[in-house]
């Protein structure tokens, strides 16, 4: 029978492996298609589910390279060296393994999309290449962007006007030449702020760490009760983003399901009030973040495709 100080590191390290894998955090890569199909099967017309699958696997796919790279990108510079023990490089220590596991789920991914584009139109891999691009501006060398405090805006853009843009397409009839900015605006723009609101967050309980390795991220820049005072405004933005459409009679009433991610967001405002100062007491604030987001888009994504069904 195990010792127990060899079972409680199995559990440990099982703990460590569970945060590398961060599986919840793949909400945020398949939220711009879901948008995507939720607005398209509100205005009646039909979703593509073999494009539809597609996108989700790809998508999930490349977010598992950003994830990946971004770890061995750190282990570069020393920020996870102690403050991030479930860094998948520092679990295996293997920098150059992680990295080939990145690269191998970049082009798998990259394939997928090309068939996704290959079905629908060239510009869907256009856009995906985009993004991926300011997913490598955002941490890799020699840019590095997100040590300068510029990787919430490359978020938002990432994962909302372009990331949107090219599930709508990717959704739609084969042959589609225009990029629908306008309606990939529209709908993205909030829930990608809500994806901004998880990265954001995520800086708050290793201020020490990044500050020591020059990374200059906005809570390090503003201070972490100045930065905690902001997560409202970013509530309340997403919100506004979302409900104008309906006040102007472009989206249906039902649209307002987002309002399902209200309550970890209130919780999430609070925490940071009462303990943004504290790191071993806001390690989950990004989670909370997370939840918000997932439950906010897959509530707008089903509003706008029940809307028909449940409004007369």
């Amino acid at each position: 029978m195990p010792e127990p100080e060899v079972v409680a590191s199995r559990y440990a390290r099982r703990a460590l492996w569970k945060a590398a894998i961060k599986w919840p955090m793949y909400a945020v890569a398949v939220m711009p298609v879901l948008l995507a199909a939720g607005w398209r099967l509100g205005r009646g017309e039909l979703v593509r589910p073999d494009q539809l699958l597609l996108f989700l696997l790809a998508a999930v796919l490349l977010l598992a390279w950003e994830n990946l790279a971004n770890d061995v990108f750190d282990a570069d510079t020393g920020v996870d060296a102690q403050g991030k023990p479930h860094s998948v490089v520092n679990l295996t220590g293997r920098r150059d393994r992680v990295a080939s596991l990145a690269n191998g789920c970049l082009l798998l991914g990259l394939a997928l999309m090309a068939l996704v584009a290959w079905r629908s139109t060239p510009a869907v891999l256009a856009l995906v290449l985009a993004c991926c691009g300011l997913g490598y501006l955002y941490q890799g060398p020699p840019f590095r962007l997100s040590y300068r405090g510029l990787g919430e805006p490359l978020c938002w853009l990432a994962f909302g006007p372009l990331a949107t843009a090219a599930g709508l397409l990717a959704l739609g009839p084969a042959g589609a030449r225009a990029i629908p900015w306008k309606q990939a605006i529209e709908l993205g723009a909030g829930p990608a702020l809500a994806t901004t609101l998880v990265l954001f967050c995520s800086h708050f309980h290793q201020v020490e760490e990044d500050s020591v390795h020059g990374k200059r991220s906005p809570v390090v820049r503003l201070g972490t009760a100045r930065a905690a005072s902001l997560v409202p405004w970013f509530v309340a933005l997403v919100l506004a983003f979302e409900w104008a459409p309906v006040l102007a009679g472009q989206w249906p009433l039902t649209a307002l399901f987002g309002v399902v991610g209200l309550p970890p967001a209130r919780a999430l405002i609070g925490l940071l009030r009462a303990h943004h100062a504290q790191p071993e007491k806001i390690g989950g604030s990004k989670f909370l973040a997370l939840r918000f987001q997932a439950l906010n888009g897959l509530g707008l994504a089903f509003g706008l495709a029940l809307g028909p069904w449940l409004l007369p």
